[in-house]
């Protein structure tokens, strides 16, 4: 038996000798693929910050002649919400500004504006900004139903590529694109500007890190006067009804902003042309009086506004220079506090502080323009932006 029980004793710890060395040889294995796995994990974390640092190296800045694609990014960098949205094309963010709706009635704005912007992109704007605050009102340009539909990619980058990541971004892009783009080049905007290397520009590394913002609250800033010269002959049209794409998307901003309790306010700039012809007008008012929502035109009312277009003006009536988005400011201030019944929020400690530092840096821009305007006749950044 002690034979036995010897024999046994010896097997079993010979099979604990065996055991020990596989599973030391396990965990051999293991600690390897760990380190392959973590080295793999660690080449493609590597691989996506130097695509992700490419793309940012590549993509247009915006901060040099043509600033417009940067307004829409620019709503991110907002610290508190707005009693107003502004939303639509140029008549949007050229006409109105922000600091003068604050400095002389206490209205805390933004203009979601950008060039030629469709009315899918504002509607999709629209639920992206509702999803983060709740305005008393949202004004829309109605300037953009005369052409609703997405034109050329540069003005589509101008507002999709400004946008974060969601499902509104999403959708508006699925809504944007035109015949031959595609959905993966608006969403890795690398695959696009890859070929930008020959074209760099210093700004493309001056602004890699950080840009400043060039619009006040969405409000493009121009101090340089070209006045009225001669008004373009209108020209006679063979249709005059509005596309049926532009009432689809301004049905669903209705829908949207009721759904919000949220005031929609139609609005046309008084730019003289293109021509907002009457038809056109007509249209839009017998909307506004089928939803019971105001709708104001400026053109018909420059003069009681006080708009001269020999001096508001910086390029000959199509739009607003700061003379005349003040002046229009303060009438449309007017307006909506009598149809929406928003409030003074001036005595508001801390709007107060944001909003007396974003009119600060307001008059220091405008100050400036208006010394180089004096002295040089024009501004030398959009000088150079006209010519080209």
């Amino acid at each position: 038996m002690r034979v036995l029980s010897s024999i046994i004793s010896s097997e079993e710890k010979a099979h604990e000798g065996v055991m020990r060395s596989y599973a030391a040889g396990r965990k051999k294995l293991a600690d390897r693929e760990n380190i392959q796995d973590s080295q793999g994990g660690l080449a493609a974390l590597l691989f996506i910050l130097l695509l992700t640092a490419l793309q940012r190296l590549l993509e247009p800045k915006y901060m040099g002649r043509v600033v417009e694609g940067a307004f829409v990014g620019e709503y991110y960098g907002e610290q508190t919400e707005h009693e107003l949205l502004f939303l639509g094309d140029c008549e949007a963010y050229e006409n109105i500004s922000p600091p003068a709706l604050w400095e002389q009635y206490g209205f805390t704005s933004y203009i979601r504006g950008s060039a030629a912007q469709t009315l899918a992109q504002s509607y999709y704007l629209l639920e992206e900004m509702l999803d983060h605050e709740t305005p008393r009102a949202v004004v829309f340009s109605v300037s953009a139903m005369q052409e609703p539909a997405a034109s050329a990619e540069t003005y589509n980058r101008m507002t999709l590529d400004g946008m974060r990541m969601s499902l509104h971004k999403l959708r508006a892009i699925q809504a944007s694109m035109l015949d031959g783009e595609h959905m993966v080049e608006y969403l890795f905007p690398l695959l696009r500007y890859h070929s930008r290397w020959s074209s760099l520009k210093s700004d493309d590394f001056r602004y890699y890190f950080h840009r400043e913002a060039v619009s006040h609250n969405g409000y493009y800033l121009r101090a340089d006067i070209r006045p009225l010269d001669v008004l373009p002959s209108e020209r006679r049209r063979s249709d005059y009804l509005l596309p049926e794409e532009g009432w689809h998307y301004l049905d669903k901003m209705r829908e949207l902003c009721e759904k919000k309790a949220v005031q929609l306010v139609l609005f046309k700039a008084p730019s003289l042309y293109p021509t907002w012809y009457n038809e056109w007008d007509e249209q839009i008012q017998r909307y506004a009086e089928r939803w019971s929502l105001p709708y104001i035109n400026t053109i018909p009312l420059a003069e009681e506004i006080g708009i001269d277009y020999s001096h508001d003006s910086y390029d000959g009536g199509l739009h607003m220079n700061v003379y005349g988005a003040e002046k229009l400011s303060r009438y449309m201030g007017n307006y909506l506090k009598e149809c929406v019944k928003l409030e003074d929020m001036r005595d508001d400690p801390l709007l107060s502080s944001v909003w007396n530092e974003k009119l600060q840096l307001y008059e220091r821009a405008k100050h400036a323009q208006e010394e180089e305007f004096r002295t040089l006749g024009y501004i030398k950044k959009y000088a150079e932006q006209e010519e080209n």
